[in-house]
């Protein structure tokens, strides 16, 4: 039995050594090495503190910011949380929401796709009949997305420069200059970075 069992403890010993610290160390290494910023959570700084990560979105509500994308992680961008609704296309609270039931304890509603399309029309004063693109409706698997599409931004650029008393092809290039391009040149569609757009707004000169 003691034959047996000396091998196989230092063949543990000598995996736990190698898996978890000579690997975890060269890993960490090769990535501070080559990609110091994603490895250290892609942080973006304005002065000197930190004001989020370019991996994950945020929450701007106020009427002279773009708005991101509905998010279900957690109370929302939660990143220790990160998730989605998990409600299929064609359930009945996804697409017309949910009241609350005023019975229970715990808030069960639930805003569907078609109040946040009414919501959405209103807070940038569409017309009733406006195309409203999926991304300002609906969140990301994650509920983490960082980006909006091309089309969300350009229809909050009115309220955003009106709130700012900006020009609008202001505002539109800036929308330009901050808008990422597909994935190795191909994969998905061009979309445009919340945070760092909102970033270079407040930048503006006064």
């Amino acid at each position: 039995m003691r034959r047996q069992l000396l091998p196989a403890l230092f063949m543990v010993l000598v995996f736990t050594v190698l898996t978890g610290g000579v690997y975890p160390l060269v890993v960490t290494g090769i990535a501070q090495l080559f990609f110091p910023d994603g490895a250290n959570g892609s942080v973006v700084e304005r002065d000197g503190r930190a004001v989020g990560s370019k991996l994950i979105g945020q929450p701007f509500t106020q009427p002279q910011y773009f708005h991101p994308r509905h998010s279900d992680a957690g109370d929302g961008y939660d990143a220790t949380a990160s998730s989605g609704s998990n409600l299929g296309p064609t359930n009945g609270e996804l697409l017309y929401g949910a009241p609350d039931d005023p019975a229970t304890a715990d808030d069960e509603s639930y805003e569907g796709i078609q109040q946040r399309v009414a919501a959405y029309r209103a807070e940038n004063r569409l017309a009733p009949n406006t195309p409203v693109p999926v991304d300002a409706v609906t969140g990301s698997g994650s509920g983490l997305d960082p980006h909006i599409s091309v089309a969300n931004a350009r229809l909050q650029a009115p309220r955003v420069a009106q709130a700012r008393g900006l020009a609008l092809d202001q505002v539109q290039r800036l929308v330009d200059e901050h808008t990422d391009g597909r994935d190795l040149g191909f994969l998905g569609e061009p979309a445009v970075h919340v945070l760092n757009l909102n970033l270079a707004l407040d930048a503006l000169p006064r």
